[in-house]
């Protein structure tokens, strides 16, 4: 029997890197493993991932696959969606991955806890409670086959472009650096995003 990609050792380094283990980061992990499969570990930025939500399995995307926000090659897009496209540069192999819908079971419990326990007013019953479901849901995550978690279909987007290289510019308010292509031009003067939504308050 071959050596399972994702082994025990990166998946407890995973979480270390993440801070604690949870069923997103669980999730993030098998996303990961998909890509390993199906794309290989990035080189620079060879390997491309679009993410469509900002929760904790990003963070495995990040520490298992090569892709991450500082290179440039892990893009986020808030959907909301538990979905992530990967991009091949080289050949142009692209594939978008989505969770399937869960049976609810104890997960409403579950959030519940969450909850309770993100504003620190868990019992230690409750805590107890929350720590076995967390451990149940992640498991269960991680036993599932990579098929019957996710769908596969066809990409939404074109592949991002590689990372932008621009000169900076100066703010004339604020006198900080910004990148040209993020910069705003207001009342004559070149304005950060910062110092232009003060002078132009969007609400």
């Amino acid at each position: 029997m071959s050596e399972p990609i994702i082994t025990e050792g990166l998946i407890h380094k995973c979480i270390d890197f993440h801070g604690h283990w949870c069923p997103g980061l669980a999730t993030g992990i098998r996303a990961a493993e998909y890509a390993l499969l199906e794309f290989g570990h990035s080189s620079d930025e060879e390997i491309v991932t679009v993410a469509e939500t900002d929760f904790c399995g990003v963070d495995a995307i990040q520490f298992l696959t090569g892709c991450t926000l500082g290179k440039g090659n892990l893009v986020i897009r808030e959907f909301g969606k538990v979905a992530f496209s990967f991009y091949r540069r080289s050949d142009g192999k692209a594939q978008r991955i989505v969770l399937r819908p869960a049976e609810e079971t104890d997960r409403e419990e579950y959030r519940e806890l969450q909850k309770k326990s993100n504003e620190g007013s868990l019992s230690e019953d409750e805590w107890t409670r929350f720590l076995e479901l967390r451990d149940e849901h992640s498991g269960m995550i991680l036993g599932t086959d990579l098929e019957d978690l996710f769908e596969v279909k066809e990409v939404q987007f074109p592949v991002p472009e590689y990372a932008p290289m621009k000169k900076s510019v100066l703010c004339e308010d604020c006198g900080e650096m910004v990148m040209e292509t993020k910069a705003r031009f207001s009342g004559g003067r070149v304005l950060c995003i910062t110092c232009f939504d003060k002078l132009n308050p969007r609400f």
